[in-house]
């Protein structure tokens, strides 16, 4: 398959040069130039493999030749070595085969290394970026972004890996404790994964990622390449959960409406939904949870989207004033309102609705959730509440283990939990961080002392070649 630029359809690249390139030489977003669509009969075979080896047969679709088959099945049976369990608040698990009585589940993305949904799309990412670096022999500058969690998952897959140096970008202040405490503590102090806590917001380092990859000079020197969901690594593997988890429910629940609610901040996990819907999952309806930063469930309300400032709230991972997945949206439904509404439904809450919601399911279930996974919750209730639907199965999608945001869910939730194993160990860490200045300039120059460039060295590059004249 060829992905196009959204920008400018004429661009175009195989899977391997839109991975390892990030964005279009024009700025633009890859997209696919077509999505695989599958018979009922197909459909059944995918649902009744492994996730994992249902996503390396979709993923089939998506790679190029520099991946094997069975390269493939490999890469997605060690990327993904965890459950991804469909639980009601009362602990059970959906299983197709013996099937319970049920109508609401909270889809854990979160069983991965880092607790985190972004561990099933990084894990995959990394793995293909590596083996195609491997193959080329490249090596490159990975530069990621982070509200949070796509740090973590990054940094975690990417650790050790030859050829490659990671900088992750955060916020100060920005992300929770637990958060920052993972993003700085990923391997050793000199290890080839670096962080870098900004003097400003989650969308300010979206803006030192994009202004570094539109320096064409420093891009080139360095081989840079971003693993934010402007990389189209990042959004195709975010398509294979919802199309396996959706034919699940439908194998458990034949004949029932199939409805998700998805906590979204830069749209990369719905855009992912809305390519497995257009490739053949029976989802009926995407439900889209915002918090104070609400500019795609606004565009879905009046069909003027209106980017913005970000504000710092309690789901701080969602703290993203301008969404650079919109743009794929827009393609993938060509730019028709009408068509994207009637997919996609959304609603917006305040900190203080998620903390109320998460003690009144923690009270009435014994279940804890992250402040983000409240906010996708509180959407599903708010749409069941308004809308006449025969006898649907709703499915919260659970972005981040409570303990991701500890200090404040125990404080929401007044009660003292226990922190699993993998998060206290990170606790006891120490981390290594470096500070950054809300500036193009400084970053550029960071990323070219790391690489062993002075600031002179790059200007004298940049100079023509002085003549002399003999007289």
């Amino acid at each position: 398959m060829q992905f196009y630029a959204h920008t400018d359809p004429s661009l175009t690249a195989s899977f391997s040069q839109a991975l390892l390139a990030s964005l279009a030489p024009d700025g633009g977003l890859w997209m696919p130039q077509t999505l695989p669509t599958f018979s009922p009969e197909h459909l059944a075979r995918l649902g009744a493999k492994s996730f994992a080896d249902c996503a390396a047969d979709l993923a089939r679709y998506f790679v190029d030749d520099n991946i094997s088959d069975d390269k493939l099945i490999d890469i997605c049976r060690d990327a993904y070595d965890f459950p991804i369990p469909l639980r009601d608040f009362n602990g059970q698990i959906l299983d197709a085969a013996t099937p319970e009585p049920g109508d609401h589940y909270v889809l854990e993305l979160f069983h991965g290394p880092t607790l985190a949904f972004k561990d099933m799309a990084a894990r995959f990412m990394a793995r293909t970026a590596a083996h195609i670096m491997t193959k080329t022999q490249q090596s490159r500058t990975l530069i990621v972004a982070t509200s949070g969690d796509t740090g973590g998952a990054i940094g975690y897959s990417f650790l050790d890996q030859p050829g490659i140096n990671v900088v992750i970008l955060f916020p100060k202040n920005g992300v929770s404790k637990m958060q920052e405490q993972h993003l700085t503590t990923i391997g050793a102090a000199h290890s080839n994964v670096s962080a870098l806590r900004v003097d400003g917001s989650f969308d300010d380092c979206q803006d030192l990622v994009k202004a570094a990859f539109v320096d064409k000079a420093l891009n080139q020197k360095l081989s840079l390449m971003s693993a934010n969901s402007i990389n189209v690594g990042r959004v195709i593997p975010q398509s294979f959960y919802y199309l396996w988890t959706s034919l699940q429910i439908k194998a458990a629940h034949p004949g029932r409406p199939i409805i998700y609610a998805i906590p979204s901040g830069n749209l990369g996990n719905l855009t992912g939904g809305l390519m497995a819907k257009k490739m053949g999952a029976p989802i009926d309806k995407f439900i889209i949870g915002n918090n104070a930063n609400n500019p795609f469930v606004d565009y879905l309300k009046t069909g003027t989207y209106t980017p913005r400032a970000a504000i710092p709230t309690l789901s701080n991972a969602m703290d993203i004033g301008r969404p650079n997945n919109f743009a794929r949206i827009l393609r993938l439904y060509e730019g028709d309102y009408h068509k994207i509404t009637q997919d996609c439904w959304g609603a917006d809450f305040s900190d203080d609705q998620a903390a109320r919601h998460m003690r009144h399911i923690y009270r009435k279930y014994g279940y804890a959730m992250c402040p983000h996974t409240a906010i996708g919750d509180l959407a599903m209730k708010a749409y069941l509440e308004t809308h006449n639907m025969d006898n649907p199965v709703s499915v919260t999608v659970g972005t981040a283990h409570w303990g991701k945001f500890s200090h404040d869910v125990i404080k929401i939730l007044r009660e003292d939990l226990t922190l699993p194993r993998a998060l206290s160990q990170v606790m006891d860490k120490t981390p290594h961080v470096s500070e950054l200045a809300n500036n193009p300039d400084s970053f550029k120059q960071y990323l070219l002392n790391m690489s062993g460039v002075s600031q002179m060295q790059e200007d004298q590059a940049q100079k023509p070649p002085s003549t002399t004249r003999s007289s």
